[in-house]
Parts: structure tokens; C-alpha cells; sequence
């Protein structure tokens, strides 16, 4: 790596690092007591735990025909996409309605990185089959897909952006009743079987934005080991990150109690509350289990062991991000991946330019957690730890130099792209990326420091290169 693009590197982490507001308002602790926060208004008291039902083991999809009969379905939506619908996962599940006589209709036309124009062309084809459940058989796009299908079908008098976060769409609770969902993830990445949320390109204002209700969360999530021997190595890679950056983020992320608003009704709590004592739980866990298997898991894809341990290791991560929430890795990501110009990841059948959303997430993992370490570092010296960092003799003040460097010979030695300017991004493209990041308000906000417009220009300077 050349000297003067180190030293750069280094000199932009030092001064995000050194930016770090320091006054009472901003330096808080992670054990402060519920009271006002910042701006006058009361902050929350609870959280609440949502998750879907899990079952575990290899072969278990040849039960998701039993499941639908056991539920009284008659009329069954299977979503996948063109690529897995040629492949042994789709296979076995469709084997298994047929066996148990459940009568079903495949959609294979999910958007690997769905649009709204992915998600409403699958929105019209559930509503026009008046399906009484649906199987969701693929990794993240398709479960999300699938998701927002079963909504607008339940609710078909809804317009498309009342459910979809504010501030670009109105963030309307959900309070219709919602048609079982069987979610039978083929990556090891999102945890999208066992949350309440759906992600999607918006394609008008280019930018990501979703959909998150506990209301949308799939009934059952079957997590089938074997599902993962398909998956090819940057696939694996790239997917791991992403159970990477959900441990990490929902870790770091602001305590449920400094959250606010109150809500005025449980309805209106989010999905994403904030860190808390049940999701801390399943993050670190996650995290440990990225650390010791995920480099396996990319350079052998007959390591079922490692692979499994993947598996298990992203619906893990999806119950603790999926009720803590995420930040900035994932809120800077968005723009990255809906922005994208000609990028087109190894090991990815696409037909369109794309950066796969663990690897949008991952580039600027060394600087956000540069930025957000001041406000706990300890938690961030934890993680360091985990991933690998001899912590001994650190001191305090440089949790967030070290979980970055840690965070760099990670990705390093999984021969990760250098950084922004690797798939095609230059400085001219950070006021559009800042832009893009603005309105992901739903996870920026749960960052444990505020930032400024500057602070995420740095943010994305700093990750134009990673070595």
C-alpha cells in the first residue's frame, strides 16, 4: 500500500476522531437515566422484541409443504428469483408442496436489489392472485419482496408510499392483518426471515428507503444449512458483512432510553429502537461467530460446518438489529448502491450494474466506527477485541483507531475492493452521496453521535480508499 495513501487515511481518521463533540449534551454515558433529551422531548422508556418463529437444521425445507397444510393454506405465492429458480433450493421446497398437495404459483421475477418498480410489479401479481400465504424462497431481495407483496395485497386500497419510512413516504402504522409468510433465506447476510423490514431502490430520488413494521415480520423462518453450499465466494463474502455491520451497528447504536420521541401509542414505536440489554445479546454473539468462521466460510464452500455457522450467525445478527437498529454503515450505504454506475460484482448473475448491498456497508465500516467510537468506546474496544485486536495496552481514547485498523486487516485478508473508489465512485460524487444520505433518517438518527452534513462528507472521504 503506498505510504502517502496510508498516511491520507490516517490523517482523515484523526480528524474525525478529534471532531468529536465533547460537551455534556453529546458525551453521554450508555447507563444515563431515561429523561429529556437534547431537544426538549421526552425520550422512551421500553422496548419491545419482535421476531419471527425460527426453525433450524439441515433439510428442513422439506417441511415447508407440512407447514402451509398444517395452516390451512389453499392457495400459496412461492417468490424466488430467475437464478435460484433453476436451483436445488427452490427445488425442494416446490417438491415439498407438491408431496403434501398444497396448491401454489411461482413469481421468480424478484430484483436481486429490488426497485419500487421490482416491488410493485410483484405487488400487482399477489394482489391479482388472492393468495392465502406465501413462500419465500432466496436471499434478502426476495424475502423483502415478498414482504411488501403480502402488505399491499392485505391492504390493497393503500397508496404505495403510505407504508414506506418517512421522510420519503408517510411511515403509516401497520393495522391490517397480514397473510402467513414462510421465509427460507439462501444467504447468509440480511436476517430478513426474522425482521419487519423490507428494502428497496427508490428509484425517483435515487436513494434506498424501506418499509419497517414488526406487522410485516415473516410468521416462520427456515434456516437450512444446505441452502448455503450455492452460494459462490464473494456471495458468501459479501453476505457475511453484512452480518458484520448488524452486529456491530445495533452494538454501537444510540441506548433504546435516549431515543425520542416517546411514542404516544405502542403502535408507533419503530422496529429500530435503539441498543438494548436482549439485542446486545444476540449482536455480540453473531459477532463472535463472524470472527472465527466467516474467512473459513468464503475460501471453502465445502465447509458446511463454517457455512452453517454463517447461517445461523445472520438470523442471529437480524434479531438484534432488526429491534436495536442500525446506523451509519447501513444509512451511508443506500446512496452507495442506488448511485452506482458501472460496478458489477465477481460472482453476481445481474443484468444490471451493482454493488452488492454487504459491500456498500462494509467500505465505510473503518470510518464510521472512527466517528461514532467517542461516545462509547468500550463498546467499540469489545468488538476490536472479538474481531481479532490485541486491546491490552490500548487506551480508551483509541477505541475507534483501533476497531478501524482491526476493521481493515479483516477485510483486507478477504481481498475486500479499496474502498469507494474501487466500484467507481471519485470526491465529485460526495455531494450526491451526502445527499443520498440524508433522508435515511430512519437509521441515521439511531448513530450514537449526530452528524452534519460536513461530517458525512469526511465520512465518505475517508472511505474513497481503505489500505
Amino acid at each position: 500500500m503506498a505510504a502517502a495513501a496510508r498516511a491520507r487515511v490516517a490523517h482523515l481518521l484523526r480528524q474525525l476522531q478529534r471532531a468529536a463533540c465533547q460537551c455534556p449534551t453529546h458525551s453521554h454515558t450508555y447507563s444515563q437515566a431515561p429523561g429529556l433529551s437534547p431537544s426538549g422531548k421526552t425520550t422512551d422508556y421500553a422496548f419491545e422484541m419482535a421476531v419471527s418463529n425460527i426453525r433450524y437444521g439441515a433439510g428442513v425445507t422439506k417441511e415447508v409443504g407440512m407447514d402451509l397444510q398444517n395452516m390451512g393454506a389453499k392457495n400459496v405465492c412461492l417468490m424466488t428469483d430467475k437464478n435460484l429458480s433453476q436451483l436445488p433450493p427452490v427445488q425442494v421446497a416446490m417438491d415439498s408442496l407438491v408431496k403434501n398437495g398444497i396448491p401454489f404459483t411461482v413469481y421468480d421475477n424478484v430484483r436481486v436489489e429490488p426497485t419500487d418498480a421490482s416491488f410493485m410489479e410483484a405487488i400487482e401479481f399477489a394482489q391479482k392472485g388472492a393468495f392465502d400465504a406465501y413462500v419465500a424462497v432466496g436471499g434478502g431481495s426476495t424475502m423483502d419482496t415478498c414482504k411488501a407483496a403480502n402488505l399491499y395485497a392485505s391492504s390493497p386500497h393503500s397508496d404505495f408510499l403510505d407504508y414506506v419510512s418517512a421522510p420519503i413516504g408517510k411511515g403509516k402504522p401497520v393495522s391490517v392483518p397480514l397473510k402467513p409468510l414462510i421465509a427460507v433465506p439462501t444467504t447468509s447476510g440480511t436476517g430478513s426471515e426474522t425482521t419487519g423490514v423490507a428494502i428497496f431502490d427508490y428509484e425517483h430520488l435515487k436513494v434506498k428507503t424501506g418499509i419497517a413494521s414488526r406487522a410485516i415480520k415473516p410468521t416462520l423462518g427456515l434456516i437450512d444449512p444446505l441452502h448455503t453450499l450455492h452460494m459462490p465466494a464473494r456471495v458468501v463474502a459479501n453476505s457475511g458483512f453484512d452480518v458484520l455491520c448488524h452486529a456491530l451497528e445495533s452494538y454501537t447504536a444510540l441506548p433504546y432510553h435516549l431515543r425520542s420521541p416517546c411514542p404516544s401509542n405502542p403502535i408507533t414505536r419503530p422496529a429500530y429502537q435503539g441498543s438494548n440489554p436482549i439485542s446486545d445479546i444476540w449482536a455480540i454473539h453473531a459477532l463472535r461467530i463472524v470472527a472465527k468462521y466467516l474467512k473459513r466460510a468464503v475460501r471453502n464452500p465445502d465447509d458446511l460446518e463454517a457455512r452453517s455457522h454463517m447461517h445461523l450467525a445472520s438470523a442471529f445478527a437480524g434479531i438484534g438489529f432488526g429491534n436495536a437498529g442500525v446506523h451509519l454503515c447501513h444509512g451511508m450505504s443506500y446512496p452507495i448502491s442506488g448511485l452506482v454506475k458501472t460496478y458489477k460484482a465477481k460472482d453476481y448473475n445481474v443484468d444490471h450494474p451493482l454493488v452488492p448491498h454487504g459491500l456498500s456497508v462494509v467500505l465505510t465500516s473503518p470510518a464510521v466506527f472512527t466517528f461514532t467510537a467517542q461516545m462509547f468506546p468500550e463498546r467499540h474496544l469489545e468488538t476490536a477485541e472479538i474481531l481479532g485486536a490485541d486491546t491490552r495496552t490500548t487506551r480508551i481514547q483509541d477505541a475507534g483507531l483501533v476497531l478501524a485498523d482491526t476493521l481493515r486487516k479483516f477485510l483486507f485478508d478477504l481481498d475486500v475492493d479499496d474502498g469507494l473508489a474501487a466500484v467507481g465512485y471519485s470526491k465529485a460524487d460526495i455531494p450526491a452521496l451526502v445527499k443520498g444520505t440524508l433522508p435515511q433518517e430512519r437509521v441515521t438518527k439511531l448513530a450514537p453521535r449526530p452528524q452534519s452534513e460536513e461530517d458525512l462528507a469526511a465520512l465518505f472521504e475517508a472511505s474513497m480508499k481503505l489500505y
